[in-house]
């Protein structure tokens, strides 16, 4: 993997950042132990270089109406690269589809829903999810409690490289 072009001050910006995306430019200064400028500056160059994809609120499901989690294990038909393709095509463009992967084991893909209930996902499994002409089987798993969600990501993974302190994946280090 090639070095990642980050210092110990970019991993307080992203971790301050994950905590609270509304910081303002001042308050993500202080908390960093940098003034405004430069700290507008780095947060600039993480967003052009794409560590920072986006800012966004994270809404509570239950206040919204969404008060029903389901994980399903799609499996594809026949394995093909176009019903593969087909298959991330639709489920990418259904709204109740919060989070989508493909993935190895006994499912080719694991697709997280909310939904307001029950009712509202038999109508969604029913009415699109089964009428897909790629999908051999589905298996849902309905969410009791949600233990963890939407954390930040970790980055104690990466420390200081061998080139002027940039920090890099622990497993390029000597």
């Amino acid at each position: 993997m090639p070095y990642i072009n980050l210092d110990a001050l970019d991993l307080k910006i992203l971790a301050a950042l994950q905590e609270d995306g509304r910081l303002t430019n001042n308050e993500l200064a202080d908390r960093v132990g940098l003034s405004p400028s430069p700290c507008l500056r780095r947060v600039r160059r993480l967003e052009r270089d794409g560590f920072i994809r986006a800012y966004r609120a994270v809404l509570n499901r239950d206040s919204v109406g969404l008060g029903l989690t389901v994980f399903v294990e799609i499996k594809v038909e026949k394995h093909s690269r176009d019903n593969a393709k087909a298959l991330q095509d639709a489920l990418s463009s259904l709204p109740e589809v919060v989070a989508c992967h493909m993935v190895s084991g006994t499912a080719d893909f694991m697709v997280e829903i909310a939904v307001p209930n029950l009712k509202a996902y038999e109508r969604l499994l029913t009415e699109t999810l089964l009428t897909l002409p790629m999908i051999g089987d589905i298996r849902s798993n309905f969410v009791l409690t949600r233990v963890k969600s939407e954390a930040p990501l970790p980055l104690g993974h990466l420390k200081r490289g061998p080139r002027s302190g940039e920090v890099v994946p622990a497993a390029d280090c000597d």
